[in-house]
Order: structure tokens, then C-alpha cells, then sequence
């Protein structure tokens, strides 16, 4: 396998006791910033309501982390994002803040099927009846105050796995998004597959454009973006991540045009990440490995994952051999 699994992984496990993360650890978005790596990382301590919430961890290596709070780095407190605040992707970008896409719920996913909520109001949004998942952008520039920026997202839509591309590309923002209701004949896919979309100001995006759709068995139910994009002398290296038809999540890689980031120019066929090891299996969500996180460090490709939406690993690789490994598929 072209990535190698940490000896010492996992390397963040839930804290026992702790009321919001003694359940699960998972889905970290990283990034290094001035000889430091931070976490921002997926944290649950209920198991009967389910709130899930953002913890910070921060390293030297980018293999040992430490945890910087005894309480939420982040929770939701928008109304969009009141329920629960997932999967956090971060990108740089040149006004010298770190932004944040994340997943959101109006209600906790739990609390919304018991129908433990406050009724809604007449001619409320399927974002709040149905409990659609929405994505959140906000920005920071030390990882202890946010900006909260608002949804950019429709409400109308569950839409998530949205990834920033860490530049602008002909003068526009842009990003990825998995809108899983955008399937059929006049969408062009029969599976929720990866768009892009494009925005002058990172809250009105518009011009969707459908960029991936499932292809083989190990993703052939849902793909969708994972980490963020990558700048080589090739193009932007992408990670996504398939669903098969047992549930089993995987990781693969594809290459797009840098002047045309709608353009596929590599894409092999095989996956790069699957669950192999005990944790990975089994969790809270089993047969799972999930990246949302990626940096380099000297010549290594880091790439971190939620294991069975329980805990939190790392898997490397050389970075050349990486970009070697997708363009091959040219």
C-alpha cells in the first residue's frame, strides 16, 4: 500500500469520563503553521443526544498531539450549526486566516429521530424539518476566537464534504461540495458524486459543475472530497473517499488541471486507505477510515483520519511517490 499506517496509532483516543469527549475522536482537519501542527478534531461525549463538538490539539511532529483544552475548542451557537459542528477541513489563505468548512445540524442527530425538539416554525426549511446537513464557514487566525461567517450551503439541500481550495484560481475562490440529493439523468450522475463550485466573495457560490462521479466497486454508492487540495508542479492532488455497498469507507486520489480545476487529468483506479486494523473496523461506525486532514512535513504526505468514527490515526507516504503514483494513472 502506498501509505503507511503510524506504529503508534492511534494517535488520539476519547478521554474516559469526559462529557463531551469520552465517546468518539475522529474526522481531524490539520495544518501546519510556523514549526506547529494543529488539530481541530471531532469529539462527542453523548451517546443518548449526540452533540458532537470541535477539540484542539497541537504538535511539534505531527505525530504526537496534545490536547489544548479541557473543554470545546468550538460548538455550534448559529442556529445552522446548533446541533452538532463536524468534520472540519482548513486551509490558509493569503489575508493570513485560517478558514474552517464544516458539516452542521440544526438539531443533534439523535434528538431529531426521539423528535426531542422544538416544533418548527410554519414553512421552515428542510434543513430544520428533515434535519439536512448544512456546511459552515468560519476563520480564525490563532484557533482560540472564530468568526463565524454563516452557512454556504442551500437549506433546501443535505450538502456536505465542502473543501476550500487553499488559493484562488482565475481569480475566483473555490471549493468542493457533495450535494446528495444533485442525482439523475439531469444531473448527470446516478450516485452523489463531487462538484465544484465557484464564489468572488467565499459566501455566495454559484456555477456548479459536477467533477466526479462514482466509477468502481470500492466507491460505486458515494464519493465525495476529503482533504484539502494539494499545489504541485502537475496540478491540484486531490483525496476523496468511496463508499461501497457494504458501507465500507475508503480513500483514493486524482489529479486536476491547475489552470482548470474542473478537469480530471489523473485518476487510478484503486484506493490508497482502507480499514485493516481493529479500530478502523470497529466503533461507533464500523468499516470506516476517514481523512479530512493532510500536510507536508519535509519530504512526507501526512494524512489523518477518523478510524470507525471512534478515534484518530495518521498514515504517511513519500510525497513524490505519491504525485508519481496518480500520474501514473494518466
Amino acid at each position: 500500500m502506498l501509505f503507511k499506517k503510524y506504529e503508534k496509532n492511534p494517535i488520539l483516543e476519547p478521554v474516559l469520563g469526559s462529557p463531551w469527549e469520552g465517546h468518539a475522536v475522529c474526522n481531524p482537519g490539520v495544518i501546519e503553521d510556523g514549526g506547529k501542527v494543529y488539530m481541530l478534531y471531532r469529539a462527542s461525549g453523548e451517546t443518548d443526544v449526540y452533540r458532537i463538538y470541535f477539540g484542539l490539539a497541537v504538535s511539534d511532529d505531527g505525530y504526537t498531539f496534545k490536547r489544548v483544552s479541557e473543554k470545546p475548542n468550538y460548538t455550534g451557537m448559529h442556529g445552522f450549526d446548533s446541533g452538532c459542528v463536524e468534520d472540519p477541513r482548513i486551509v490558509k489563505m493569503e489575508d493570513g486566516y485560517f478558514y474552517v468548512t464544516y458539516a452542521c445540524r440544526v438539531t443533534p442527530f439523535t434528538a431529531f429521530v426521539q423528535g426531542d425538539h422544538a416544533a418548527f416554525p410554519e414553512g421552515a426549511p428542510k434543513s430544520m424539518t428533515e434535519n439536512f446537513t448544512r456546511t459552515g464557514l468560519m476563520r480564525t487566525k490563532d484557533f482560540k476566537s472564530y468568526e463565524n461567517l454563516g452557512a454556504i450551503t442551500p437549506d433546501d439541500i443535505d450538502d456536505r464534504d465542502v473543501v476550500i481550495f487553499p488559493e484562488k484560481v482565475n481569480g475566483k475562490y473555490v471549493m468542493f461540495r457533495r450535494p446528495a440529493h444533485y442525482v439523475g439523468a439531469q444531473y448527470g450522475t446516478e450516485k452523489p458524486g463531487i462538484w465544484m463550485a465557484f464564489s468572488d466573495d467565499m459566501k455566495t457560490w454559484k456555477d456548479d459543475v459536477l467533477i466526479a462521479r462514482p466509477e468502481v466497486d470500492w466507491d460505486c454508492c458515494k464519493i465525495g472530497a476529503s482533504t484539502p487540495p494539494i499545489k504541485t508542479e502537475q496540478g491540484w492532488l486531490v483525496m476523496y473517499h468511496g463508499v461501497d455497498e457494504k458501507r465500507i469507507y475508503r480513500q483514493g486520489l486524482m489529479m486536476l488541471d491547475l489552470h482548470e480545476p474542473t478537469k480530471i487529468i489523473a485518476r487510478p483506479k484503486g484506493f490508497i486507505l482502507e480499514p485493516t486494523e481493529k479500530w478502523e473496523i470497529t466503533g461507533v461506525e464500523h468499516d470506516v477510515v476517514f481523512a479530512v486532514g493532510n500536510i507536508i512535513l519535509g519530504e512526507n504526505m501526512l494524512v489523518y483520519y477518523g478510524g470507525a468514527d471512534k478515534v484518530i490515526g495518521v498514515a504517511t507516504a513519500k510525497f513524490k511517490d505519491v504525485v508519481e503514483y496518480v500520474m501514473q494513472a494518466k
